[in-house]
């Protein structure tokens, strides 16, 4: 055992310093510091070395995550990085917007008292290590191939099949709707917590490898899905689900009632020093509003602490559940909680009241009653319970469905599940037309970016099989070529 390790039992758990909520509140900037060297090292050598590493099984990737602890332990940075970018495209994105409490760090043998590995952290510190030393290279591929593949969706899913596809030669193709690459990653997720010069650091790495990128284009509208398809040995849809859940509550049709990511889009956008009329003109602007933000996952977080930064009068959060059950991270949770965030647990929307602009949320407090199928506690209304809260902004963060991708890539032959998304077989990850395969939310559901990345990874391994078992195939198959 390496003497460097298993110091959790004299060496208590850290993060790196985190900006005081008074001074983080005033920019959309992260708001932890980077770990040094030695503070880096120091908490990667609290790492038990377990016979049963739970962090990598629970870790979507399955990411070499003791052995990379050790490295970093030892000060061997460049092996750290080798190890932890071979399963994992984008360690420093993950490092900074992964769970890590629900899913590595939450999954650490270290018992409570002695608390778990600081593994995003490390993470994080591994990759920027890696940038400012410049050991971060292109993909550079030994030999080039002829057969190209065409990728609708430049998020994570997307993003990662694009470069797996390039290590092996493919000539790649990433179509999307936005201006910028990302997805969600630029759009949905706000700078304090992951900042757009890193998405965009990575865009640069990607072309220099060779992705063509084709932004602004709505697959389905001026640029059809069979136009995209013929030009191309293969296919992978990647689009995630973008369509925003409803609630079908008395007033849901006011004015100044909007969707979690037309919100965080607009914040975003004007952060990136983008013209966006709905912000300008206050329609999308927290500023001096009481705002009332329903939904309880990582994206209601996101909103309640933009509205915090564009300066709201107030900011609360309505979750039909307690803390204890709710989806998104604790400490997104506490990170809003210090940033004067306000929590209404356990209480439901029962009406939104006003005559052509919302002004204030009617709601119901809720019990949780017997759990369910699934093992949670079903909620119910108490009845006489009514709360109101005052509201010139409601944003609903209550997730997201997948669009009718048949319909609007006019390929209504294109299979779904019952739930929307794109019916694949889950060992070739192709859809029922043959050469077009699908990853990510859209096949999933609305997920994390981590399972768009591992699902991203699949998805090149299974295209280059299918194009590697018979060259001729690709081009003989297929509907629309």
């Amino acid at each position: 055992m390496p003497s460097k390790m298993l110091k959790f039992v004299s060496t208590k758990k850290a993060m790196p310093d985190k900006r005081v909520a008074k001074s983080r509140i005033a920019d959309f900037d992260e708001i932890y510091d980077e770990f040094d060297s030695s503070e880096a090292e120091t908490q990667a050598s609290r790492c038990s070395q377990c016979g049963v590493p739970f962090c990598q099984v629970n870790c979507p990737l399955h990411n070499n995550i003791p052995d990379w602890l050790m490295m970093t332990a030892e000060g061997r940075m460049r092996e750290a990085y080798e190890l932890s970018s071979q399963t994992n495209n984008f360690p420093e994105i993950c490092g900074r917007i992964c769970p890590q409490d629900r899913l590595c760090e939450g999954s650490c043998v270290i018992e409570k008292g002695f608390e778990s590995v600081t593994i995003g952290a490390v993470e994080k510190h591994i990759t920027e290590i890696a940038f400012a030393n410049g050991w971060v290279k292109p993909a550079a591929p030994r030999n080039e191939r002829t057969e190209t593949v065409g990728i609708i969706g430049a998020g994570p899913a997307g993003l990662s099949a694009a470069e797996m596809l390039r290590h092996r030669g493919y000539q790649v193709h990433v179509y999307d709707r936005y201006d910028r690459i990302g997805g969600l990653l630029m759009y949905g997720i706000p700078g304090f917590k992951l900042e757009k010069s890193i998405v965009e650091r990575r865009g640069k790495l990607l072309r220099d490898s060779g992705v063509h990128f084709h932004l602004n284009v709505d697959v389905g509208g001026k640029k059809s899905f069979a136009d995209i398809w013929a030009e191309h040995d293969a296919m992978l849809v990647a689009t995630g689900v973008y369509k925003a859940r409803d609630i079908a509550t008395l007033g849901s049709g006011l004015d100044g009632i909007v969707p979690a990511l037309e919100y965080l889009t607009a914040s975003n956008k004007k952060s990136l020093g983008d013209r966006v009329e709905a912000f300008d003109n206050g329609t999308l602007n927290a500023e001096n509003k009481d705002i009332v933000v329903i939904g309880g996952g990582d994206t209601a977080m996101d909103c309640v602490r933009t509205a915090i930064r564009q300066r709201a009068k107030s900011v609360s959060c309505l979750y039909r559940r307690d803390r204890a059950n709710m989806p998104g991270s604790q400490r997104e949770v506490q990170n809003a909680e210090e940033e004067g965030v306000v929590f209404k647990w356990l209480s439901a929307p029962q009406a939104f009241l006003g005559d052509v602009r919302v002004e204030a949320v009617q709601a119901q407090r809720i019990h949780l009653g017997q759990p369910d199928a699934t093992g949670r506690q079903v909620p119910e209304l108490i009845e006489g319970s009514t709360l109101q809260m005052p509201a010139d902004l409601v944003i609903k963060a209550l997730g997201f469905d997948p669009e009718d991708l048949p319909a609007l890539f006019g390929q209504e032959g294109l299979e779904v599940t019952r739930w929307g998304t794109l019916k694949i077989d889950w060992r070739t990850m192709m859809t029922n037309l043959d050469g077009v395969f699908a990853a990510g939310d859209i096949v999933r559901g609305a997920s994390l970016v981590v399972w768009g990345v591992r699902d991203g990874r699949d998805a090149a391994e299974a295209i280059d099989k299918w194009i590697t078992a018979d060259a001729n195939a690709p081009r003989a198959a297929g509907v629309g070529r």
